[in-house]
């Protein structure tokens, strides 16, 4: 049984994500402590979890070993200078999950010497299906990355970035990326509509296809070109099909709109980060 000492800030959706999956990797549930505002929300966290709750954050990081921050970004600023005091006595390992909340920008409100690590999850991590991305500041040691690994992993798989520009490209990847996939299943749907298919059919058809492609990818050590080839008949239905997509401009659509989301994420980090200030 794991007991390392983890406070939770803000007990959202992500955070109970978090809490179900340590859990469910044997962390001890009185290990960890959620403080949010909400007091219904504790409550139904420590009835669902059975975790230590606390509303004050500080009161709540003055025995932990890991702090993952889990509020919103755009709030993020107001709790962690109020944080910063208590986080100091006995410099925790904090784990920022607030999208565009820069290690630097961390650092100037928390203050500094603290092992930052910021992550990026998406959203299948609420069914324990996500993919993260991790940056480690310079004063994180080896122990510490590994414990935010085992924190992220309890999610979905993880991956370590060691330039934190490249969160940018995580964000556009795997962040957005399940919105992309989204729409690619919804375009679908309509078009099963359209040929003759009914509602219920066309949904079910179209979201085992895409679990179905997804498992076959992850499951099989050839790349999505060569899994795509052996699927695609000379003559075949597929390859009038992929003509069509690729005679469209579906890669430069893609390229397009990667590139558009990495540039938003770092427009978006200057601006929650105040960098114009720093």
């Amino acid at each position: 049984m794991k007991s390392d000492k983890i406070t939770f800030i803000g007990g959202g959706n992500m955070a109970t994500s978090l809490i179900g999956g340590l859990i469910a990797d044997e962390y001890e549930n009185r290990a960890i402590t959620v403080s949010d505002p909400d007091l219904d929300k504790l409550s139904q966290l420590a009835a669902r979890y059975g975790v230590t709750t606390e509303p004050d954050n500080n009161l709540s990081v003055a025995q932990a070993e890991i702090v993952v921050l889990a509020v919103k970004p755009q709030i993020m600023e107001p709790v962690a200078r109020a944080l910063a005091p208590a986080l100091q006595q006995n410099k925790p390992l904090v784990i920022s999950i607030a999208a565009g909340i820069t290690a630097g920008a961390l650092a100037d409100w928390l203050g500094s010497e603290l092992p930052l690590v910021r992550s990026m999850p998406n959203t299948p991590a609420m069914i324990q299906s996500g993919a993260t991305g991790l940056y480690a500041g310079a004063s994180v040691n080896e122990h510490q990355r590994n414990q935010a690994e085992s924190i992220l992993r309890a999610v979905g798989m993880t991956r370590w970035v060691e330039d934190e520009s490249l969160i940018d490209a995580i964000t556009a990847v795997s962040g957005s990326g399940p919105a992309y996939f989204f729409l690619v299943m919804e375009a679908m749907e309509e078009s099963a509509r359209a040929l003759g298919l009914d509602e219920e059919s066309a949904r079910l058809m179209t979201l085992q296809t895409a679990l179905g492609a997804a498992r076959m990818a992850i499951e099989s050590s050839d790349s999505p070109a060569l899994l795509r080839q052996k699927v695609t008949s000379p003559g075949g239905t597929t390859e009038r099909a992929l003509g069509i997509l690729e005679a469209g401009g579906l890669r430069t659509l893609f390229n397009e709109a990667l590139q558009g989301a990495a540039e938003r994420s770092r427009e978006l980090s200057d601006l929650l980060g105040h960098k114009e200030n720093g």
